[in-house]
């Protein structure tokens, strides 16, 4: 039995996404295979969305992402801009979802640092450093940050 069998994880990851990478990659030092969505080949729901937001404890204007996304272009940062119509263009256009949102029994979470995912897991205490160089658990098995 594998860890991903005792501990679902499920990620929703582009894989074009540092963040999401490092995230992914902190979910697999953990020694659990997770399910992985890429959310912009298999967007979620609206049904699935509504809930990642709200399970993540967060407000739609938080789960949109405005780097690299036609969030200017769209106008969603006018007055006036109602979360329902958020939800509507994150749906149209899944780029303007924020990445990555982790599922697992602990919680859901957009893994902004990716380290936040280490807050949803079974603790981790080998050492891991992110594809950039930084250090996220020493050699002592602290978090760094």
């Amino acid at each position: 039995m594998t860890t991903h069998d005792t501990f679902p994880v499920t990620i929703y990851h582009n894989p074009d996404c540092g963040t999401s990478r490092n995230t992914l990659a902190l979910i697999r030092h953990a020694g659990i295979e997770p399910t992985i969505i890429e959310y912009l080949k298999t967007p979620p729901t609206r049904e699935v969305l509504v809930r990642l937001i709200a399970e993540a404890m967060l407000h739609p204007r938080e789960a949109v992402r405005e780097k690299g996304t036609p969030f200017a272009e769209l106008g969603l940062g006018e007055p006036g801009i109602t979360d329902e119509m958020l939800m509507d263009a994150m749906l149209a256009h899944p780029i303007l979802i924020n990445r990555p949102f982790v599922v697992t029994p602990h919680g859901t979470r957009l893994c902004r640092p990716s380290e936040v995912v280490l807050d949803i897991l079974p603790p981790v205490t080998a050492p891991f450093t992110k594809e950039d160089g930084e250090v996220v658990i020493d050699n002592q098995g602290r978090r760094v940050r």
